[in-house]
C-alpha cells in the first residue's frame, strides 16, 4: 500500500466510527481500536489530528465519544489523506529522490506517475461513505 501505516490505521478507524454514525451513536476509542485492530494510543493520536482538522467531532465524559456532523459522503478519502499523509504522496519521487521531475526524471519516474495519478484519481473519487458501507468485521481479521 502506498499509505503510511498511521493513514491505514486512521482510515480504518474511520470506517468504524462511520458504522457508528450510521447507527447514530458516538463510540470510545476502546471499541474503535478493538474493532479494527489498531493500537489504541497511537490511533487516539491520529484521530485527535482528524479532529483538529475538522474531518472528525469528539465528545468527552460518559456519554462521550467520536461521531461526525456531517454525512460521510462528504468525506473524501483524499480529505483524510491529506491530513494524515499530506499531499505530497501524490507528488513525491518513486525512489524518494528530491530532484526528480519530468525535466529530470529517475528511471521509475514516469511509470510511477501513472500510479499516483491514479491513487490520486481513487482517493477523489471514493467517500467514507462508501468505505464505511463496504466494510465489515472480515476485512479487520488478520
Amino acid at each position: 500500500m502506498m499509505f503510511s501505516k498511521s493513514c491505514e490505521y486512521g482510515i480504518r478507524a474511520l470506517t468504524v466510527i462511520g458504522k457508528a454514525h450510521l447507527d447514530h451513536r458516538k463510540i470510545g476509542i476502546k471499541e474503535i481500536c478493538k474493532i479494527a485492530q489498531t493500537p489504541e494510543s497511537f490511533t487516539a493520536k491520529i484521530l485527535q489530528n482528524l479532529v483538529k482538522r475538522n474531518i472528525l467531532n469528539s465528545q468527552k465524559g460518559p456519554a462521550g465519544g467520536f461521531y461526525f456532523n456531517r454525512e460521510l459522503d462528504q468525506i473524501k478519502l483524499i480529505d483524510i489523506v491529506k491530513v494524515i499523509d499530506g499531499e505530497g504522496i501524490f507528488s513525491q519521487c518513486g525512489l524518494g529522490l528530491s530532484h526528480c521531475d519530468a525535466k529530470n526524471p529517475c528511471p521509475l519516474h514516469f511509470q510511477y506517475e501513472v500510479v499516483r495519478n491514479e491513487l490520486l484519481d481513487m482517493c477523489q473519487s471514493n467517500d467514507l461513505l462508501q468505505l464505511t458501507t463496504a466494510m465489515d468485521a472480515k476485512n479487520f481479521q488478520r
